[in-house]
């Protein structure tokens, strides 16, 4: 399992206890349940966002613009470069300055 993944449960689960735990000192307390409930709902919601866009600091993100079409903290002057099939030349694209082949396999 991926130690980060392991590490998000373990924090679920702590939330989740925590949260039980609070709700039940409340109860003790006299706030009525609606209250506690949305406390407790809030916290169990609330938590995990914050740890989601912590864990998304750390990697250089901001929290927003990631995942499939953002660039997610990577450099955009890295441009991907091709690599000829036929003659094993490294160019930026299309057919190929050596050959003229557009037989290609992208080179990240």
């Amino acid at each position: 399992m991926n130690p980060q993944l392991k590490k998000y449960y373990i924090f679920l689960g702590a939330s989740l206890v925590f949260s039980i735990g609070l709700q039940i000192v409340l109860g003790m307390l006299g706030v009525p349940w609606y209250i506690s409930i949305g406390l407790v709902m809030a916290i169990f919601i609330l938590l995990p966002m914050y740890m989601r866009r912590r864990q998304a600091g750390n990697f250089g993100g901001s929290g927003s613009g990631g995942g499939f079409f953002g660039n997610n903290g990577m450099n955009n002057s890295a441009s991907v470069k091709y690599v000829c099939l036929v003659c094993q030349n490294k160019h930026n694209g299309g057919s190929c300055p050596r050959c003229g082949s557009k037989m290609q396999r992208a080179d990240f």
